[in-house]
């Protein structure tokens, strides 16, 4: 059954390396015309992947700082719904329910110090004028 799964794992890393590889680099063959073509061309330009007026470092900063502050607030949920899951499945277990009122305290904690540092952030970019 290894030999299977392994054999199958090697098989797709084989498959997706040929499709990304071959398909996505085609065969180009230049002449002395294609590089006269090729110093005529305009320069390249890609368009900001984060869109329009978002040049500012500042900015990005920001929404990555409040994208992992949701993260953060996310993962802590997750903590308060194990916490309470693991005290009500305790079943009278002395040492389980501590364990779940531990997870829920700590989670408790690490809320606050989410919402302080949230917080602070907020202040600290009002005061520098960044929005």
């Amino acid at each position: 059954m290894k030999k299977h799964l392994i054999f199958f794992l090697i098989l797709i890393v084989v498959f997706l390396h040929l499709i990304v590889f071959v398909n996505l680099l085609p065969a180009q063959s230049y002449n002395e015309d294609d590089k006269e073509a090729t110093k005529k061309t305009q320069a390249v330009t890609l368009p900001n992947p984060l869109g329009e007026g978002n040049d500012d470092p500042n900015i990005l900063i920001g929404k990555v700082i409040n994208a992992v502050l949701g993260i953060v607030g996310s993962l802590a949920l997750v903590m308060f719904i194990y916490g309470g899951f693991t005290w009500m499945l305790a079943a009278g277990n002395q040492e389980k329910v501590q364990k779940g009122k531990d997870i829920l305290i700590w989670a408790t904690i690490g809320l606050i110090v989410i919402f302080s540092a949230y917080a602070l952030v907020k202040f600290i970019f009002t005061g520098l004028g960044v929005t």
